[in-house]
C-alpha cells in the first residue's frame, strides 16, 4: 500500500483498487473490456427505470452476492445518483428479506461504512 492510500479511506482505497485491476486487464483484454463497458453502460442508461433506481437495485444484488468491491461501487453510485442514507438502507432492508444474516451483515458494516467514507470525500 503507497503512503497516499494509506492517507484515504477504506473506500477510496477500494474503488482506486477496482480501477487499477480494470485498467490492468482493459490493457491486457481490451475486446472483452471493451464490450462489457459498453454492455454495462447501455444496462445503467436511464430508461423505464431511472439511474438511481438501477443503483439501487445493483447495490441489492451486490450485497446478496458477497461482492465487497461492487458493494463498495454501488454504494457510491447510489450516493452520486442522490440516494440518500434511508433510500440506501431500504435497500439493504429488502436484501436482507432475502439473503438473511449475510446480507444484514454487509449493511451493518460494509454498507455504512462506505455511506461514511464516501459521504466524507464529498467534504
Amino acid at each position: 500500500m503507497t503512503q497516499d492510500q494509506q492517507n484515504t479511506n477504506f473506500a477510496q482505497t477500494a474503488l482506486h483498487d477496482y480501477k487499477e485491476g480494470l485498467g490492468v486487464f482493459t490493457e491486457k483484454m481490451p475486446q472483452i473490456a471493451k464490450k462489457y463497458n459498453a454492455f454495462t453502460e447501455a444496462c445503467f442508461k436511464a430508461g423505464a427505470i431511472s439511474q438511481k433506481e438501477k443503483q439501487m437495485i445493483a447495490l441489492g444484488i451486490s450485497i446478496f452476492s458477497q461482492d465487497e468491491y461492487c458493494i463498495i461501487y454501488h454504494t457510491k453510485g447510489c450516493l452520486d445518483q442522490g440516494c440518500t442514507e434511508e433510500e440506501i438502507l431500504e435497500t439493504v432492508g429488502v436484501t436482507a428479506a432475502f439473503g438473511g444474516g449475510a446480507s444484514m451483515s454487509q449493511a451493518v458494516t460494509l454498507v455504512q461504512e462506505c455511506i461514511t467514507d464516501l459521504n466524507q470525500m464529498k467534504h
